[in-house]
């Protein structure tokens, strides 16, 4: 994907659709890079693409589409975090071609879908999305959901990033050649816009944590806040190397002082290229 930065800008979540068809190129180039779609922590995230109409699905909040992609993940350790990391890249992709989406998590027929993508017993599947070129104009539902999270605002820079520990905020001017793969996590998606993560930047390395909200808990679709962590990773790595920085993911514990509230999930390291 070129110029990374843009299209995370420019991407917003779509629920109207114009009701066209996806070209043929489209949606071949969205299958092939779904094929090929990798994560750090190596975990294959298999994609499939749904016809609603066809396969007797349905999601409320969605109009102007019959096409979705699925995606599911075998249960192990970390796995909400790489999905959230190769769901993101996806819709990224999908935003770079002229493509809406929107992560659906719990506002569609989940039974319908799960059958859909013949999940197994030992398998998950936390989220999907529609697919499809954004009407000009939303529904009145998608209006009112937008206005409910405040779906363009953001935690300010100081509120999300920290210089060495939880005590001291990171300001845009200390974080450096960091502080544009940081903005880019400031506007990652995430579920009803709660930001759920915070950045401890300390000498060559950026922690990542999961500051969690009540009403979030894990469920058999997982844990949607850890999903938003992998967004975030997502954001911050692809964000980084496009400005010329070498980065590394690892999961030690830094052992760095949290709140109670708050759950280390992952580390980059990162040396300027």
């Amino acid at each position: 994907m070129d110029n990374i930065t843009e299209t995370i800008r420019n991407r917003r979540s779509v629920r109207t659709f114009d009701g066209k068809e996806i070209i043929a190129e489209d949606m071949e180039k969205l299958s092939s890079f779904m094929a090929k779609i990798d994560n750090p922590y190596d975990i294959p995230v298999e994609f499939k693409i749904l016809n609603a109409k066809e396969q007797k699905l349905s999601c409320p909040v969605v109009s102007g589409t019959d096409i979705y992609v699925g995606a599911k993940v075998r249960r192990a350790p970390h796995i909400e975090e790489a999905f959230g990391y190769s769901f993101e890249k996806l819709v990224l992709y999908a935003q770079s071609l002229g493509i809406g989406t929107v992560w659906v998590g719990g506002t569609m027929d989940r039974a319908a879908f799960e059958r859909a993508m013949n999940l197994s017993e030992d398998e998950m599947m936390p989220c999907v999305s529609p697919l499809g070129y954004p009407s000009k104009k939303m529904s009145v539902k998608e209006n009112m959901m937008r206005k409910a999270t405040k779906a363009n605002s953001r935690l300010p820079f100081e509120s999300l990033f920290f210089d060495g520990t939880f005590d001291v905020p990171l300001t845009e001017e200390k974080a450096g050649s960091l502080a544009g793969a940081l903005e880019m996590v400031r506007w990652a998606p995430s579920a009803v816009n709660k930001q759920p993560w915070r950045v401890v930047v300390d000498k060559n390395a950026a922690h990542f944590y999961l500051k969690r909200n009540k009403g979030f808990i894990s469920d058999a679709a997982g844990n949607l806040q850890k999903i938003d962590l992998g967004i975030a990773l997502c954001h911050f790595a692809l964000a980084a190397k496009e400005s010329g920085l070498s980065i590394s993911l690892n999961i030690n514990d830094p052992g760095i002082t949290t709140e109670s509230d708050t759950e280390y999930i992952a580390s980059y390291l990162f040396m300027k290229a």
